[in-house]
């Protein structure tokens, strides 16, 4: 019995030395920082750890023989080692660099804020579409970027026209008014070329989508009250680029794409053309097109010029002609006879240019110019409205880079010019104005772990006077896992024709803006947000954001019918408030990624003592995708996006709805690849559950279009990239 038990004990001691331990500290290979949070595991043992805030990590009860070690981490590239145990005491804690991955590195560069430096180092809080997720996107509406926001957290695409598809972009909860669109930078599609600016920008020449939630107006003027939305065009890299898209809709609406793009020594390239075509769609069969008949074509070139190491510009174009028609299905295949209709016919030409010159390595200078000009003719039966807008926009700054401190000055011009060239003439709503601003924005490191990013900018309106618009953000990061934000800032919007209530009129019967009677809407925004990551196991991680905000809006503007005909603008005594929450979780399995996002936006406006809900917003938002991804292969998503009820202009409520989604692409060789998309597969429609006009179709009451109106659609092509 004594021999057995010796032989147990010999045994277990034996397995009990056995059992070795590998320890490492792992660090940022770019800053040699500590990572906290990096998975350490031996998929073989089923055993794993983490380290500390040190960097430094021990996974224990490694028997003898030969394992694979994977280290991993968010945004990092994975290592795998091959060790033999026992390690002997060279081998073991060994410091582990790890280097961020190219993917992550590709979508990092946030230019919205003018800073230098990585995304993760900016204390504004930017959100960002780019990489494959702004291709998949792309996929489901090559003509347009409704898609590429509308699906975004926070951010919804108002259809301001049940007839011509005409939409705008809310942020939070807030007229489109509010937010400002960029084009690198430049307010290409501001004023009247706003009101279709949506509608025609195609997707496949932006390299990213850059999203600045909350008061803005520091960055690039007034209007930014509710956020701002930056389009970054692709430019030339090494590589020349020839990508072509052909797309088909159940709708018979035809989509096709071509960008180029090359470097030749110190001179590059990219042109961007596309085509694209709607048939009239009815499929409520209400008589009306849910999606109107229209033909688009669209060209921009532009020019790299590399003139020496220190100095570079580039130049480039933008045309966009298109005639649109959309109303009683009848009328418009045929374009004539009885029948509402809307047409709109419009050429957008405008220029770009932005150079910079380096100083030394830690100074630089850098020069904006665009100069837009915009014509559109709006008719509908027995009345037409033409407008022709000439506006540009430019920029000086001067930048400064030094250690623990970043700092940008700068002054800009922005003019406006707009003649009515026909409507009704005791009506007239020509008018002109410019803007003259200085701002400076610093980025400050003045504690580990803390940074303070502040801006002050000072306007001159011609029309409305000075106003002085502060901002800050501040970043606390206590570990690579966590990070904090909070923002706030001031904002203003100069009373403007240009607003979501006027194009539903087509701008008949509006009265001019009385300039002695009004001021500009004044607006105070604030915000807070947490972001965790966590890699629960060596394949399971789950990203975690939550946003606080809060904006309010003094002296809104508001039409209202001043009699059976007219309508004109006023300032009521009160305020516009939105609050709220966003919250967004990312996870993440082998192939498997679920993304679920939930808007919570309680808006109302306050008049005169009455507070009301305020039109058009769904209070509660959820958007799920599920997506299967093998990557550069193919991939396939669900989607699902839910909307609850809405305050209608009428008094009434809206129903609340669903839609849901399937997308697919796949690679088939190096440079060539097909999609699928199926879009609103529940065929939710307004019409299904709710009117979208009243009256006749010859005289029809339009109601205000708050669920998709052009139900279930599928889309379909082929990309090729080379």
């Amino acid at each position: 019995m004594k021999n057995i038990i010796f032989v147990l004990l010999f045994f277990a001691s034996s397995t009990i030395i056995a059992q070795n331990q590998f320890e490492t500290t792992i660090l940022n290979a770019e800053t040699t920082e500590p990572l906290y949070g990096v998975t350490i595991g031996i998929q073989q043992l089923n055993i794993g750890t983490t380290t500390n805030e040190e960097g430094k990590a021990i996974l224990r009860n490694i028997p003898n023989g030969d394992f694979m070690i994977v280290i991993s981490y968010i945004g990092f590239e994975t290592i795998t080692l091959s060790k033999t145990f026992p390690l002997s005491e060279e081998q073991n804690n060994q410091e582990i660099l790890l280097n961020p991955s190219e993917e992550q590195m590709e979508t990092i560069i946030i230019e919205s804020t003018r800073s230098s430096r990585t995304f993760q180092d900016i204390p504004t809080r930017v959100e960002f579409i780019a990489g494959e997720e702004l291709a998949e996107k792309g996929n489901m509406k090559p003509g347009d970027i409704r898609m590429l926001l509308n699906e975004s957290t926070g951010i919804q695409t108002q259809q301001t026209s049940a007839t011509s598809y005409n939409s705008s972009i809310r942020i939070q909860g807030l007229d489109g008014k509010y937010t400002q669109l960029l084009r690198d930078g430049l307010p290409l599609y501001s004023g009247y070329s706003g009101g279709l600016s949506l509608m025609q920008i195609a997707p496949l020449d932006l390299k990213q989508v850059e999203v600045i939630k909350g008061a803005s107006s520091t960055l690039y003027g007034g209007g930014a009250i509710a956020g701002l939305v930056n389009l970054i065009s692709k430019t030339p890299e090494d590589e020349q680029e020839l990508s072509f898209m052909a797309n088909l809709t159940s709708a018979l609406g035809l989509d096709l794409s071509g960008f180029y793009s090359e470097k030749f020594g110190k001179l590059g390239t990219t042109v961007f053309a596309s085509y694209n075509l709607g048939t009239p769609y009815d499929p409520a069969d209400n008589g009306l097109t849910a999606i109107p008949k229209f033909e688009r074509f669209t060209l921009n070139p532009k020019l790299f010029v590399d003139l020496d190491e220190n100095t570079d510009f580039n130049l480039g174009i933008n045309f966009v002609s298109e005639d649109r028609l959309g109303g009683a299905i009848d009328y418009v295949e045929n374009e004539r006879g009885p029948g509402y209709f809307e047409r709109n016919d419009t050429e957008r030409f405008s220029t770009q240019f932005l150079g910079n010159h380096k100083f030394s390595d830690k100074t630089s200078l850098q020069l904006k110019n665009s100069i837009s000009l915009f014509e559109r003719q709006i008719e509908i039966p027995d009345y037409a409205f033409t407008g022709y807008q000439v506006s540009s926009f430019s920029e000086i700054n001067l930048s400064t880079i030094q250690d623990k401190t970043e700092w940008i000055a700068g002054v800009n011009l922005w003019t406006e010019n707009f003649d009515q060239e026909q409507g009704d003439p005791d009506q007239d709503l020509s008018f002109n104005n410019y803007t003259l601003g200085a701002f400076v924005q610093n980025i400050w490191d003045f504690k580990e772990k803390w940074t303070l990013e502040t801006g002050l900018r000072g306007d001159y309106q011609s029309n409305y006077g000075f106003y002085l618009l502060p901002r800050f953000s501040l970043m606390f990061e206590p570990s690579d896992r966590l990070t904090f934000r909070a923002g706030g800032g001031m904002g203003y919007k100069t009373p403007s024709i240009f607003t979501e209530e006027v194009e539903r009129l087509q701008f008949q019967n509006v009265l001019p803006i009385d300039m002695d009677d009004t001021k500009a809407e004044r607006s105070l925004g604030l915000n807070l947000d947490g972001n965790y990551k966590w890699s629960i196991t060596n394949d399971l991680n789950l990203s975690t954001n939550l946003l606080l905000f809060y904006t309010r809006i003094n002296d809104p503007l508001v039409l209202n019918q001043s009699t059976e005909s007219f309508y004109e603008f006023s300032q009521p005594e009160g305020y516009i408030d939105s609050k709220g929450i966003e919250a967004n979780m990312r996870w993440s399995y082998h192939d498997l990624k679920l993304f679920i996002g939930y808007t919570l936006a309680d808006v109302n406006q306050h008049y005169n003592g009455d507070t009301q809900q305020y039109p058009l917003v769904a209070q509660h938002r959820l958007n799920n995708v599920l997506m299967y991804e093998k990557h550069d292969n193919f991939w396939i998503g669900l989607e699902a996006y839910y909307y609850s009820e809405q305050q209608l202009t009428d008094g009434t409520t809206g129903d609340p709805y669903w839609i849901l989604g399937v997308m697919t692409e796949k690679k088939l060789g190096e440079h060539f690849s097909l999609f699928l998309n199926f879009e609103n597969i529940l065929d939710t429609r307004q019409s299904s559950f709710d009117s979208v006009y009243t009256g006749t179709l010859d005289d029809p009451n339009f109601k205000d279009i708050y669920a998709p109106v052009d139900g279930f659609v599928i889309n379909g092509g082929f990309k090729f990239k080379f």
